[in-house]
């Protein structure tokens, strides 16, 4: 596959099935309902929305967001950092990985100016203002208490109140700038866990006695995969209301990534061999389908051929990836045709979020090709 090919726009996946008759897996993104859903945070959340770059990379996806009015990256690396600004000059980068390098935070002050960084302990902001000044907004990230979410994030990162305190005097005390962040944890089932987590930021925030330049309520916002998920606005409505019922008189920042670009990216994948209600198809949980391994996300699925969609009734199938690993299987069952055989392919849909990020290569497996979708997905409905 040339990368000339690899940069062909569609009408639909169809097209790209009649058109190049992959055996390869194909990553397929549709810019039309990045900017859908994007427009959906820009109109509906109440503050700044800040894209969380590491959901999903790609500069398809960035350069979409960024159309539709997303102009600020929630950015953990100078790998990432670089990335944006290199493909959008103008955009705001904030450093919000909790643990930094010292080479990564010379590179991001010197070299590209970031002046936001996020910090849970007393060592790394003594790093981050030894390297960066105190010219800058030092953001304290707090944990807050497991809910209900797929990934609980605050079991790695966030200080406990009362070091969030001390840190929040500290760096207004050395002259730095100051706000708050948290994470409610990936894909949140719950919009009142943004409510809790609010309400122990402001209580934070008053014990320490300093000037907040804003409050970042995090990512966690939901893709709306198989599970019962609330409506985004929901999200929205609660997060105003605690805000105005708080007080809250800063600015409101959130990072959403998974509930932007999830349903806006699929991964087209081929059936190599059919064994009973066994497929192996040449993408698995060391590519793209990483985070269906253990059934907690549990995507659509459909069949096709060259000629449309595979004809039978739906049976459970076990799928098994490409590589000799024989953990490499999706353990959840998939409902498909039963007359789906080699040479079909499978599509896997709302897999924007975490899937070609977080590919690794193993055994030589990759998706390296990435087709541009014009338009809306014409069968999937999310």
């Amino acid at each position: 596959m040339t990368s000339a090919a690899r940069q062909l726009r569609f009408a639909s996946v169809t097209d790209v099935i009649q058109r190049l008759d992959p055996s390869y897996p194909v990553f397929c993104i549709f810019p039309d309902i990045l900017k859908t859903r994007a427009r959906s945070f820009v109109e509906g959340f109440p503050g700044t929305v800040l894209y969380a770059t590491k959901c999903n990379p790609h500069p398809y996806v960035l350069k979409a967001l960024s159309d539709a009015g997303i102009h600020h990256f929630d950015t953990a690396s100078i790998s990432e950092i670089a990335k944006v600004t290199e493909l959008l000059p103008e955009a705001h980068c904030y450093f919000n990985h909790p643990v930094k390098g010292r080479g990564a935070l010379e590179a991001a002050a010197d070299v590209y100016g970031i002046t936001d960084y996020v910090v849970d302990h007393p060592d790394e902001l003594d790093k981050v203002i030894s390297i960066a000044g105190t010219d800058i907004t030092i953001e304290v990230r707090i944990a807050t208490p497991k809910g209900k979410v797929v990934y609980d994030l605050s079991a790695k990162f966030g200080a406990a109140p009362e070091g969030a305190v001390t840190l929040l005097k500290e760096a207004s005390r050395r002259g730095c700038r100051t706000a708050i962040a948290f994470h409610v944890g990936s894909q949140c089932l719950d919009p009142d866990a943004f409510r809790v987590a609010m309400e122990m930021a402001m209580r934070v925030a008053e014990e320490a006695g300093v000037k907040l330049e804003y409050l970042d309520v995090g990512g966690g916002f939901p893709a709306i995969y198989k599970s019962n998920v609330p409506p985004l606005q929901t999200y929205f409505d609660t997060i105003a209301a605690a805000r105005e019922r708080l007080g809250i008189e800063v600015p409101l920042f959130a990072e959403p990534g998974r509930a932007l670009v999830a349903e806006a990216c699929s991964v087209l994948t081929q059936v190599h061999l059919r064994k009973g209600d066994d497929l192996y198809i040449n993408d698995g949980i060391y590519g793209c389908l990483s985070e269906i391994r253990d059934g907690d996300l549990d995507p659509p699925v459909r069949a096709l051929t060259k000629d449309g969609k595979v004809e039978g009734e739906l049976r459970p199938f076990r799928i098994f990836g490409p590589t000799c690993d024989s953990l490499d299987v999706l353990k959840l069952p998939f409902y498909l045709p039963e007359n789906i055989r080699e040479g079909d392919w499978v599509e896997f849909g709302l897999m924007g979020a975490y899937s070609i990020g977080m590919q690794t290569g193993f055994n030589g497996f990759i998706t390296d090709t990435i087709v541009r979708i014009d338009g809306m997905h014409e069968d999937f409905a999310f």
